[in-house]
């Protein structure tokens, strides 16, 4: 990881004073809680050997296929706005998958539309840079996207799966979204065009890969995505044996095709981990575990249909993940030990989000606790569902707008490092007030090795009180505490950092994240029903250096 080093400052001549004697440093003592109320104490991990280590890309995000539903839509990609939001949370992997997957047909003859046109010849002309021209057509795209979007949920909801033809100049758009937003594109292939014996029909695939092997594109790939509802979509039922022998004979395509020979594969996206799920999973893995390069599974707490405000503040919801998290980690261990394991496709509630819910600062208690679940569990690679798209579960919604989830990404990228340390609490009920600790993100430019970021949620309807150690009770704190703005306060769009909105101050300027500098010995608050980061700086962490 990238060490930080300050230049040191040029000495002062200074007058001469008279010596005197040196004396112990005097460590504030622990404050008391207003009220008599007893804060809860910090254990936190320091020495030795991080817990585990994560990928610089441990956030990621995904674009639903069902984007390209209507190819006039994935034009939105070259917004300068969008882009600016996803570069802001680089390093990552961006997923082009979802349930619309198997229902791609690239079709390198089909004549592209104008949108698509236009935006190719933008493309071509100007890469990554500003692009004036595209203004009119993002404001036409922005106000036709909202009917566009309700007949995309109408079809999920129904089931209502149709074929959708792309060209070279989708592959094109999305491949160029990737590369000048900083992340890694990874393209989900359709898995359901068998030929009799439902062997997979790899012709469609092989025709797409050579498009983007003539184009020179840097792509990761998958083939299908919950491969255990493919008879609810389609009427047809693969078993994990035979899609493990297709993810071999997708491996040997990618090995030929000279340009792909080192690329990634992920795979085979099984949905929540029931039953039929974990078999399916177990099977595969057997057959053709040794195809892929990480094991990616789903995972979503409730039905956004039926989603409730309770729900999102249940201790009781939110450990639900680690028992499917465990399920899964159980059958990766016992059939390919030491393969890396993904989420790769996430949110709060499945079927678009919850509305109302999904898409407010509530959303963040799942969110935030899923991130230092995985991490600490051993997850390698969370993939948020969805960046920019249809639903409630975005991280920008229909306006451009960055939404609570999005800030809370983007802090967290910003502070949180890849090597996860222990941390428990006494005087509290850790499944109400949740707590999770790494090293301090080493390329913030005002943290060093050593500093470490704690962060947590306060799921108690009063405000909590946590206690350092009292080794760390000189050391400087910086909080970055977010809370919901404005009269709807859970259920708020906007958030505050530390008491001021956050919004973009510009049409592709993000604004800057100051921490709010905490004394010696301070306690660090959390508000009810409330979560933040808290910055030890110099804790000389020996797992951090």
């Amino acid at each position: 990881m990238e060490t930080l080093t300050r230049a040191a400052p040029s000495p002062v001549p200074v007058e001469p004073v008279e010596p005197v004697v040196p004396v112990e440093p005097v460590v504030p003592e622990a404050p008391e809680v207003p009220g008599g109320q007893r804060a809860a104490e910090l254990r936190l991990g320091l020495g030795g050997s991080p817990l585990r280590e994560v990928s610089p890309a441990f956030l990621s995000l995904t674009l639903d296929a069902s984007l390209a539903r209507d190819p006039r839509y994935v034009a939105l990609l070259s917004s300068p706005r969008l882009r600016a939001l996803a570069r802001a949370l680089a390093p990552g992997f961006l997923r082009f998958g979802g349930t619309q997957t198997d229902f791609l047909i690239f079709d390198p003859h089909k004549d592209s539309t104008l949108e698509e046109k236009t935006l190719w010849e933008l493309q071509a002309q100007q890469a990554c840079g500003p692009r004036p021209a595209f203004a009119a057509l993002q404001r036409l795209l922005l106000a036709q996207w909202p009917s566009q979007e309700q007949l995309l949920l109408a079809e999920h909801k129904w089931r209502q799966h149709k074929n959708t033809t792309i060209t070279g100049h989708t592959l094109d758009i999305l491949q160029g979204f990737a590369s000048c937003s900083g992340l890694q594109l990874i393209f989900g292939l359709n898995a359901l065009l068998r030929r009799e014996g439902l062997q997979w029909d790899s012709s469609n695939a092989q025709a797409l890969l050579g498009y983007c092997c003539s184009r020179g594109y840097n792509i990761s790939w998958e083939l299908g995505n919950e491969p255990n509802s493919f008879r609810k979509k389609s009427g047809t039922a693969i078993d994990g044996q035979q899609l493990g022998k297709d993810f071999l004979h997708l491996r040997r395509l990618l090995d030929s095709s000279g340009r792909y020979r080192q690329a990634k594969l992920y795979g085979p996206d099984v949905g929540q981990p029931h039953k039929r799920s974990r078999s399916l999973l177990r099977s595969f893995l057997k057959s053709g575990g040794k195809a892929i390069d990480a094991v990616t599974w789903h995972h979503y707490y409730v039905d956004g249909r039926s989603a409730t405000r309770e729900d999102f503040l249940s201790p009781r919801v939110l450990d639900t993940f680690a028992t499917a998290l465990q399920q899964v980690l159980e059958i990766v261990a016992g059939t390919v030990p030491g393969k890396k394991v993904w989420l790769g496709e996430t949110s709060s509630a499945y079927g678009g989000g919850a509305p109302s819910l999904s898409n407010a600062y509530i959303a963040g208690f799942m969110w935030l606790d899923k991130l230092g679940l995985a991490a600490r569990q051993g997850i390698d690679v969370v993939l948020r569902q969805v960046f920019f798209g249809a639903g409630s579960y975005h991280l920008v919604d229909a306006n451009l707008q960055p939404l609570p989830d999005y800030w809370l990404s983007l802090l967290y990228k910003k502070l949180v490092g890849t090597k996860v340390l222990k941390v428990s609490l006494a005087g509290a009920d850790e499944r109400k007030l949740r707590v999770y600790l790494h090293c301090t993100n080493s390329l913030h430019p005002r943290y060093r090795e050593g500093d470490v970021t704690l962060f947590a949620l306060n799921l108690y309807n009063t405000t909590q009180q946590l206690q350092l150690p009292q080794h760390l009770l000189s050391k400087q704190l910086d909080q970055y505490l977010l809370l919901p703005h404005g009269r709807e306060n859970l259920l708020s769009r906007s958030v505050e950092l530390n008491g001021r909105l956050l919004r973009m101050p510009e049409e592709q300027t993000l604004p800057e994240l100051p921490g709010r500098p905490l004394g010696a010995g301070s306690l660090l608050p959390l508000p009810a029903f409330s979560y933040g980061f808290y910055v030890i700086r110099n804790a000389k962490a020996l797992a951090c250096i």
